[in-house]
């Protein structure tokens, strides 16, 4: 995850600021990171940071349909990391 904060910071500053969550989903640790703007998608990561889907954002807002029950399903939610930059 430390390579995909990276990643993030290597960046301008997102509007609204980048954040990570983690979950358990379907019995698993993932990570999610919220979309950043309207056609923009969410990302959901293994723990290997493999990308799994993309829940929610894009142009139709309901990311890339392979993981439906996400927000339904996910639980112990914990914000890991934000970024602090200001624009």
């Amino acid at each position: 995850m430390q390579d995909k904060i990276k990643e993030i910071l290597a960046e301008g500053v997102w509007n609204p600021p980048a954040k990570i969550y983690r979950y358990t989903f379907k019995g698993e640790t993932v990570y999610y990171i919220p979309q950043r703007c309207c056609d923009i998608p969410s990302v959901l990561l293994d723990e290997n940071c493999a990308v799994i889907c993309s829940p929610d954002g894009g142009f139709g807002g309901s990311g890339d349909g392979k993981c439906p029950e996400f927000f339904k399903e996910r639980s112990n939610e914990k914000l890991i990391w934000e970024d602090d930059r200001h624009p």
